[in-house]
């Protein structure tokens, strides 16, 4: 595939045909293995679930209340014949003119097909008077009303969280199958970088893209190895790539992928591996590197912190759901005001970071998150929604409508 930079191609490679270029180059890695369901949480489904049992399996009550034949509820006081308590059903028929005290989640009696909730019963000397009116089937869960046997629970592809570790077991399952963790080797270029406690010289940085990047990872279910601070040279780079891509299904950096004089990461990837893509029409983030390694996916993210989380947000998370087997379900987008300008001039597909709230009418309004610099990553922490303003757009000016997507309580 050619390599869509600034210097062969006119233009900028579009976010859009960029992602699906991408996505269709990558396959799904992780092989399938069987873990008990208390190892399974965040893990991804390798194969559909299937119900292998009825769920509820018999019919019970929703309510407090007695179990009796609909057609006996007005005839007069009912003999009360017994009891069925969750664990421990009734073991009799309830004939004509007969009910049973039933507490909720314990099964139906044979014979009745109604519960009636005890606020609308009277009971003296085991008799039982019903009013109100009486609906047939009423406060009654039927038998497979949620799973029926061999119905289809959950696709393959789906990340278990816990509402769906919670069903498998309700179904019973012991263990499940799921794809391995992705194997994800983690680094960062640049001679400027210290670790967080070092203490800095002139020009000198924190690498905070490395610390954001491994988390993002950790709430994705990654398996990570960290390979630190890469220093500005193309041979240690090269080492780091090959080591790292022999033993990963992804290799993810951030920085020098760029066009400076100690941007190395592009010409490195040349040597070792192949490019997809290089250099997008999007802000922030244009530069960003796409490729492989022999089968290892690579991912050139760039420095500055905004742009690094943004693309890891836009691209690299899809393309590790790729890999890993997940089905992602495609983004919610939300329409909002905007309640000051935001600057941009057409030519990139420009994610600003944004704060919406709703307005005293309902609808939503958004303003801008601070800065929109690459670089500012604090006022980034202050977003809650990602801006998506189109390619050929300028300025937005107030009370325009904007397509939005919320971050907040995503893995991010």
């Amino acid at each position: 595939m050619a390599i869509q930079d600034s210097c062969s191609h006119p233009g900028l490679r579009p976010f859009e045909d960029a992602k699906a270029d991408m996505l269709g180059q990558l396959d799904t890695l992780a092989p399938a293995e069987l873990v008990p369901l208390e190892q399974a949480l965040d893990r991804v489904l390798a194969d559909a679930v299937e119900s292998p049992l009825d769920v509820p399996a018999f019919a019970n009550s929703a309510m407090d209340g007695y179990a009796l034949r609909a057609e006996d509820a007005n005839a007069g006081p009912l003999a009360l014949i017994g009891s069925s308590l969750a664990g421990h059903p009734f073991n009799g028929q309830v004939g004509p003119g007969q009910c049973v005290r039933i507490m909720t989640g314990a099964a139906l009696p044979l014979g009745a097909d109604t519960v009636v909730m005890q606020e609308n019963c009277t009971s003296e000397h085991n008799a039982v008077t019903v009013s109100g009116n009486i609906e047939p089937g009423q406060h009654v869960r039927q038998a497979a009303e949620d799973l029926a046997q061999g119905e289809t629970v959950f696709r393959a592809g789906m990340r278990i969280n816990a509402r769906v570790l919670s069903v498998l077991a309700s179904l019973g399952l012991e263990q499940v199958y799921v794809r391995r963790p992705l194997r994800v080797a983690l680094l960062s270029t640049g001679d400027e970088l210290k670790r967080p406690g070092e203490l800095l010289a002139p020009g000198e940085i924190y690498d905070s893209n490395r610390i954001g990047l491994a988390a993002m990872l950790t709430r994705l279910g990654a398996s990570i190895s960290d390979y630190g601070i890469i220093a500005d040279d193309p041979e240690q780079i090269r080492a780091a790539f090959v080591q790292a891509a022999a033993s990963h299904d992804a290799v993810i950096t951030s920085g020098g992928v760029s066009v400076g004089d100690a941007d190395h990461t592009k010409a490195v990837l040349e040597d070792v591996g192949r490019i997809g893509f290089w250099k997008l029409a999007i802000k922030p983030g244009k530069p960003f590197a796409f490729g492989h390694i022999n089968r290892c996916a690579f991912f050139g993210l760039p420095g500055n912190p905004v742009s690094a989380a943004v693309t890891f947000h836009l691209l690299v998370r899809p393309a590790l759901a790729k890999l890993a087997g997940e089905r992602l379900a495609p983004t919610l987008t939300l329409q909002a005001t905007a309640l000051m300008p935001f600057n941009k001039s057409p030519g990139r597909m420009d994610f600003q970071r944004g704060r919406v709230e709703r307005q005293d009418d309902g609808s939503l309004g958004v303003v801008p998150a601070g800065s929109q610099s690459s670089a500012v990553f604090s006022a980034m922490a202050e977003a809650n929604c990602l801006l998506y303003l189109e390619q050929e757009r300028g300025r937005v000016e107030t009370g325009e409508t904007v397509t939005l997507e919320l971050i907040d309580g995503l893995y991010w």
